[in-house]
């Protein structure tokens, strides 16, 4: 019972927070960990059990998406998944022992980029001369890492839309909910292909983020973002320190 509580509490937290500013994973991921699941089959739960919480956020930014103008929206739909898949396989290549070891390295790097996601962004605004709008050399790396870890992914989308020139957040927020349901699409196919997925966690969680990631959209424009992203930054910072403290001390 506990640990259903846990996961469904953590899917519905998590999905809220994709919705809202990123950083789920840093929720459902280690919760999914603590329950016992493997990290690599948990890491492809998280994937795929977030997939109907960015349908729903996808929904509830529905006006802002149909509101913007120039997106190819097919394309990027197409190389997001073509690249999501090419990081899930990388993921399935991988063993838990290595993927254990970079775990905590890979929370410490998207915990950062979330922190300082608005310096980063307006950084990256700076490139929107030198780097094509919605182009592939963007795209598809973060497409990758999207596949084969999706920590944070919700944050390097925000800053890669700011490179690409993106201005308004909602837009961004809306754009950024359909390519994370499209890579879970396809991360739903490989991993259920690979034989990763644990499915009654997954079905558990899912049940939250549809909750959360549709409570999500408006929540987004109430809630104080200093306030949130000093939350999620404390919780992304005690997970990556408690990882590190089990690849330590080999738990």
């Amino acid at each position: 019972m506990f640990d259903f509580v846990l996961l469904f509490v953590a899917g519905l937290v998590g999905g809220m927070l994709n919705a809202v500013a990123g950083g789920g994973t840093f929720i459902t991921f280690p919760a999914l960990v603590f329950t016992g699941v493997p990290p690599i089959a948990a890491n492809a739960t998280t994937t795929v059990a977030a997939l109907p919480g960015y349908l729903a956020a996808t929904l509830g930014f529905r006006r802002d998406i149909a509101a913007m103008d120039g997106a190819p929206m097919l394309k990027l739909t197409g190389w997001t998944a073509a690249g999501g898949a090419l990081g899930c396989a990388l993921l399935l290549v991988s063993s838990n022992e290595i993927f254990s070891v970079l775990v905590p390295f890979l929370l410490l790097a998207a915990t950062v980029v979330f922190y300082w996601s608005e310096p980063i962004r307006a950084y990256a605004s700076r490139w929107r001369s030198v780097v094509t709008p919605f182009g592939l050399g963007t795209l598809l790396p973060m497409a990758i890492y999207g596949g084969y870890f999706n920590g944070g992914l919700g944050i390097i989308m925000l800053a890669v839309f700011a490179m690409w020139g993106m201005t308004e957040l909602h837009q961004m927020n809306g754009l950024k909910s359909w390519l994370s349901f499209a890579l879970a699409v396809i991360a739903f196919a490989v991993f259920a292909i690979g034989g990763k997925i644990v499915w009654g966690p997954a079905a558990i969680m899912s049940a939250g983020t549809i909750i959360g990631g549709y409570a999500g959209a408006p929540v987004a424009r109430r809630i104080p973002r200093q306030a949130l992203r000093l939350l999620i930054a404390a919780v992304g910072f005690g997970m990556t320190a408690i990882f590190f403290w089990r690849l330590l001390n080999g738990v």
